[in-house]
């Protein structure tokens, strides 16, 4: 049985809307003091990774055009690739987490 990350991040949303209706047996999600739930951070991340890669497309399409720089190239596809190293950890760590949930036995 194979878990995608869509299916994982629909069930968390799911979850989230359970607990928000407040009879359906799940709390609702912790929150910090100082900010949002998990989902925001997830959504503030994948906004990041995303911002980065237009960046790098810009300098990349800059330098093309005869306009930019080398090391601005460089530099912002690096901050993309790593953006999206960690969106992609935390997607697969999130899938891990879900099948080991979906494996508990009740």
């Amino acid at each position: 049985m194979s878990i995608g990350a869509l299916d994982a991040a629909s069930a968390y949303g799911r979850a989230l809307n359970v607990g928000k209706a407040g009879g359906g047996g799940l709390a609702r999600p912790v929150s910090s003091p100082g900010g949002g739930g998990f989902g925001e951070m997830i959504e503030q991340m994948v906004g990041n990774a995303a911002t980065s890669m237009r960046a790098a497309e810009g300098a990349s399409a800059k330098q093309v055009a005869g306009r930019g720089d080398l090391i601005d190239v460089v530099t912002a596809m690096g901050a993309a690739e790593t953006a999206l190293d960690t969106v992609v950890a935390v997607r697969d760590r999130m899938v891990s987490a879900y099948q080991d949930i979906m494996r508990l036995q009740i």
